[in-house]
């Protein structure tokens, strides 16, 4: 199992429901978290436990990156890429590359791939079209990088407990919306097993939502 495991944009909702999955699970009990975040504050009831390290930077400066990757065995993102050039997904695998630490799950968004079909899939794109392009290239970037990633498209997320089916790469995204709970699991069962969905973009959501044409909350 992997033993030292860095989250970054470690406040998002995601990335506290696998934190505190991981700190509380026996499973994960020889986990130690580095927690990466711009203000560490936000994390302030976990700065005494003895198995979290908290470091405040920014996924847009690449030494930051680079201090935070010391020693880490996988590495999740918990935040779309929507920077300039993708330069966020840039750092990543750079820092990643210099600290000699190959394993990444990094999420994205449905609809990269055209992969959302009927009515909900124009509307997503209608939506969300122009973070698209920055999204799509942060996929391809991992998958050219030569290191061992997992891309999570995400679907329009909602608070239900845990429910997905998975869909890879060239096959229809199957649902619209789905749990951050169901993101979580997927997340932990790689922790549990990085041979897990080991270099593959992976699309996630209820499939009871699968035809709708709108959001399900």
């Amino acid at each position: 199992m992997i033993k030292n495991i860095l989250i970054m944009a470690a406040n998002g909702q995601i990335s506290r429901l696998i934190e505190n999955q991981i700190l509380n699970d026996d499973q994960f009990a020889n986990v130690h978290l580095t927690l990466f975040l711009r203000h560490q504050s936000r994390l302030a009831q976990l700065a005494k436990n003895p198995r979290v390290t908290l470091i405040e930077g920014s996924l847009d400066r690449l030494d930051d990156v680079k201090k935070a990757m010391v020693d880490q065995d996988l590495v999740f993102i918990g935040v779309v890429d929507h920077s300039k050039g993708s330069q966020q997904t840039q750092n990543v695998i750079a820092g990643m590359k210099a600290g000699h630490v190959q394993r990444v799950i990094y999420t994205n968004v449905l609809g990269i791939y055209d992969e959302v079909p009927g009515t909900f899939g124009k509307w997503n794109k209608a939506t969300i079209g122009n973070g698209l392009p920055s999204a799509l290239k942060s996929d391809q970037l991992l998958e050219q990088s030569g290191l061992d990633y997992t891309t999570l498209r995400l679907p329009w997320l909602n608070d239900r407990d845990v429910k997905y089916q998975l869909t890879h790469k060239d096959e229809t995204y199957v649902g619209v919306s789905g749990s951050r709970k169901s993101v979580a699991d997927v997340v932990l069962k790689i922790i549990a097993d990085p041979d897990y969905l080991k270099n593959d973009s992976v699309g996630i959501a209820d499939p009871d939502t699968a035809g709708s044409d709108r959001l399900v909350y």
